[in-house]
């Protein structure tokens, strides 16, 4: 998990995994929007591979790149925890507030 979020702690990386949402790509495909060269997109896509969210399989010559959903929703599930934890807070907050509030009237 570490690996994975620090590989997403790259505006490029987190480009490249919004792009293979959309479906595979080669490496070609892949650094057609950015004004870096195709070396540096391929070691952001080593990063990502190595991290578990992507993965590369061979078709003839093609050699694409897929997003790997369930790293992501591995990923997704832990920030979830927190998430609801978080919101279970604020809700108890704001029933304080509230009834602080209705004291004050």
């Amino acid at each position: 998990m570490d690996r994975a979020f620090t590989a997403l702690g790259d505006p490029v990386r987190r480009a490249l995994i919004a792009r293979l949402s959309r479906g595979e790509a080669t490496v070609n495909e892949l650094a057609e929007p950015f004004p870096i060269t195709k070396q540096a997109v391929s070691r952001h896509i080593q990063v990502l591979e190595a991290a578990g969210l992507i993965t590369r399989s061979r078709d003839g010559q093609r050699r694409p790149c897929h997003l790997n959903p369930t790293a992501l929703e591995a990923l997704t599930s832990w920030i979830d925890g927190y998430r609801l934890t978080a919101e279970a807070r604020h809700r108890r907050i704001d029933a304080v507030l509230e009834t602080v509030k209705e004291q004050d009237r």
